[in-house]
């Protein structure tokens, strides 16, 4: 909320700052500067401490708060209710702009003008069924991880529980808004199945490449002829919605039951969990066969795959052997001491 509240604060410097607020500045000061020099040559001995205790009274009249026993000649009444006026003067432009600012705030953040503030958070581009399914998903304690949603709509469709910043995705300061230098992983998701959504995807994952290379980025693709073109752009990962439940049907129709399984494994359901995991320095040296031994009686965790560096073994020769820094990917209801790893930890593979 502070980070939101100093990005609004700029704006509006920037914005009106050079022919608001500076003004309104010089003026106060410099008023109350010139009472607090006229009241000591009027009313007291010209030495500096005299100088400070009306330069305190003058701030106190316009705060409505001075002491109107301070000054007792007629020219001292005067400047004391001049400045008494002014200073009702001042108060009511303090507070205007206070309240300017704060309208503003709520304003501009309900109409998803503002910026998330956030870090290590997840930015959606883009709205489909997909990115609702993946809101909802994600909105689980499980994550616990914080969501920004960067899509041109008049209001948010994601709900309560995200940011939503409006805006166009392939615009670099709306990205910023967005917090994406500071987020953890982004996913971009297709408005709809044409192919001309798919070409934006693209735009919006160069854009995000340019700006923020450390940056995960996920890319949900319409068409299987793209991906040669995502790949080209260096986005992380991708996923064929299409490829992807095609093969699925295909495997659930030889195979019954399969369906239920794989969805039940990737949304937790059953008590279980898929997870990508780094393991201790310790499993150096262990045979494929020892590790899964050791998830299963440590963690009661199954092994599906190890990770090494940008290559996965999904099901390796027995002769294989863990390396330092291989990761693995396991179905668990549990990790204990196992670290799971987060979208920044992964973005650095």
């Amino acid at each position: 909320m502070l980070k939101r509240l100093v990005w609004h604060y700029k704006r509006i410097r920037k914005q009106y700052g050079g022919r608001v607020l500076r003004p309104l500045v010089i003026t106060s000061v410099s008023v109350t500067v010139l009472a607090a020099i006229a009241v000591t040559l009027v009313e007291r001995d010209v030495e500096f401490p005299e100088f400070g205790k009306s330069l305190y009274w003058a701030v106190m009249t316009i705060l409505d708060a001075g002491d109107i026993s301070y000054v007792t000649t007629p020219w001292g009444w005067v400047i004391h209710w001049i400045l008494a006026l002014f200073g009702v003067a001042i108060l009511a432009a303090v507070t205007g702009a206070v309240v300017g600012f704060v309208i503003d705030f709520l304003v501009k953040e309900g109409q998803g003008m503002g910026a998330a503030g956030y870090e290590d958070h997840i930015v959606i581009c883009g709205w489909n069924a997909t990115a609702r399914d993946l809101v909802e998903e994600l909105r689980t304690d499980e994550y616990g991880v914080r969501i920004a949603l960067l899509h041109d709509a008049e209001k948010s469709p994601a709900g309560d529980g995200v940011y939503f910043v409006r805006g166009d995705a392939t615009s670099a300061e709306d990205l910023e808004r967005a917090g994406i230098r500071h987020a953890s992983a982004a996913i971009i998701c297709p408005t709809d199945a044409t192919d001309a959504a798919d070409m934006r995807s693209l735009l919006i994952g160069l854009a995000i490449e340019s700006i923020a290379p450390e940056v995960r980025t996920v890319v949900e693709v319409n068409n299987p002829r793209h991906v040669q073109h995502f790949e080209r752009s260096k986005v992380d990962e991708l996923l064929v919605t299409s490829r992807l439940a095609s093969r699925l049907l295909a495997r659930t129709a030889m195979y019954p039951g399969l369906g239920s399984l794989v969805t039940d494994i990737v949304s937790g359901g059953q008590g279980s969990e898929l997870y990508r995991v780094a393991l201790p320095d310790g499993y150096v040296g262990l045979s494929i066969d020892d590790l899964s031994a050791r998830l299963r009686r440590d963690h009661h965790a199954t092994l599906l795959a190890v990770v090494r560096g940008t290559k996965t073994f999904s099901n390796p020769e027995a002769s294989f052997r863990l390396e330092f820094g291989d990761e693995a990917v396991v179905v668990a209801e549990s990790l204990g001491t196992l670290e799971p790893l987060g979208p920044g930890r992964q973005a650095a593979d």
